[in-house]
């Protein structure tokens, strides 16, 4: 029988490694959105697996390599982490308090551009790995690692990859990239994710941008049009009026709800955090808000460019506009259906002008709740946190969860290092040095479970 308190006396001994380890990996920069340094981020963590006795491959795929990594353990079960190391970009980057790219310690946290999101969260899984095997000399269970360097963009490539490399990442579960605790302190168990489908919308109404004053009576203009555009697709109500893109929405089920309602209500949190009047559609919190956050599909608009946005005025009518629009998909909708959708209702509306280019897209799915892999991590949490984690059916954001549950068929479930301030995709990123060393005995007390127990 391992000894926990001398796993937890391991990780405390090889904490300042640890972070070490984990500045280093910060420092080589892996955005993916730009293409910058991949390929070497990918050869950094493949070293770090080899390190530590795992089987590593940089396997070629459609788009930017996965780091494939495999060691034998004790017991026959076989757990799969899947985590990722790219990037989201750091800009602006004068709104950073560090440089992004050099991991800065300061008030018992960490930051720097991925350090949470999901550079941390890898971390956490090696130094769990170090600790068992500094007290026990091998894994209590065989372990592989899918490491991916697209997650940040969708992961297009990610769901060929598993269908091609099914036999060789076989496992009986799977921990997923993310995981933490809640404004509360309170772990929590994630057992699904949304879908999404991201678009950008362009119009080009002239060869080039003209005189205001020349084109401003007579000329179309494409910052209009596109505003017209993008009018259409949603009701002041915020009711999405593409025909058809409710179609295949799945209802939460009443066990949803009991474990929403089982959840401690945000309300206030939200409207202390990002400084909010209020929430749209009238909601005010509870399981009203509760429910709208996850179980009902979205269309934001997350960028918007035409004309000039320089200091000062310049008179000019924009020849060319575009948007990044999101779509966040709940059950049983579909990205690609979704885009389809999208063509059909700009035409019928008067918009074919419009050009649609798809940046990528990942249907949702989810653990059934009821799952045994599942209730082993939610209960392994408690010896960590002094509780269960809490379990939320769904998760408001988004994942390529749905190849792992449907492909591989392996149960996903959650467990990290995240907490509400950690500011991923935003500048200064980071992690609270205590939710990293809680992270990490809670991965080591999952493998040893899940070896006795599979």
């Amino acid at each position: 029988m391992i000894d926990f308190e001398a796993i937890d006396a391991a990780i405390e001994t090889q904490f300042d490694q640890t972070l070490a380890a984990l500045g280093q990996l910060c420092a080589q920069p892996s955005v993916s959105a730009q293409g910058l340094g991949m390929l070497e981020c990918a050869q950094l963590v493949k070293q770090m697996l080899e390190k530590r006795g795992f089987e590593t491959e940089i396997v070629p795929s459609a788009g930017f390599p996965v780091v494939v990594g495999e060691r034998s353990g004790r017991s026959d079960h076989t757990l799969l982490f899947y985590n990722h190391y790219d990037v989201q970009p750091p800009e602006p980057l004068e709104l950073w308090d560090s440089p992004p790219f050099k991991a800065d310690i300061r008030e018992g946290k960490m930051y720097a551009r991925g350090v949470s999101d999901d550079k941390g969260q890898l971390v956490s899984r090696l130094a769990a790995i170090d600790a068992l095997l500094s007290v026990d000399g091998e894994l209590p269970c065989s372990v592989k690692f899918l490491i991916e360097g697209e997650e940040e963009i969708s992961s297009p490539n990610l769901p060929a990859f598993i269908e091609t490399h099914a036999e060789r990442l076989a496992a009986e579960a799977c921990i997923w990239e993310f995981g933490g605790v809640n404004h509360e302190g309170t772990p929590v168990q994630v057992a699904g994710l949304r879908g999404i489908c991201y678009v950008e919308l362009s119009v080009q109404t002239a060869s080039r941008d003209a005189h205001s004053g020349t084109g401003g009576s007579i000329f179309p203009n494409a910052a209009w049009r596109l505003t017209w555009a993008l009018n259409s697709l949603k009701q002041a109500d915020e009711r999405i009026r593409i025909p058809g893109f409710y179609n295949r929405v799945v209802p939460p089920s009443a066990r949803d709800l009991e474990l929403l309602e089982a959840l401690p209500d945000s309300a206030a949190e939200y409207r202390s955090r990002y400084e909010l009047d209020g929430f749209i559609k009238g909601l005010q919190g509870g399981l009203d808000l509760q429910r709208e956050s996850i179980f009902s599909p979205t269309c934001t608009i997350c960028g918007l460019t035409a004309g000039y946005q320089g200091p000062g005025s310049k008179t000019v009518l924009p020849a060319r506009a575009s948007a990044k629009v999101d779509f966040r998909l709940v059950p049983d909708q579909d990205p690609d259906e979704v885009v389809l959708q999208l063509r059909n209702h700009l035409d019928d509306e008067g918009f074919d002008d419009l050009e649609i280019t798809y940046l990528g897209g990942e249907p949702p799915a989810r653990t059934p709740l009821d799952d045994a892999f599942l209730a082993l991590v939610v209960e392994s949490a408690r010896s960590v946190y002094g509780v269960p984690q809490i379990i939320v059916p769904m998760s408001g954001g988004s994942g390529p969860n749905h190849p792992f549950i449907h492909t591989l068929k392996v149960p996903v479930a959650t467990a990290g290092i995240s907490y509400p301030g950690a500011q991923v995709h935003s500048p200064n990123e980071n992690i609270d040095l205590e939710c990293f060393r809680k992270g990490i005995r809670h991965v080591a007390r999952i493998m040893v479970e899940f070896a006795e127990r599979g």
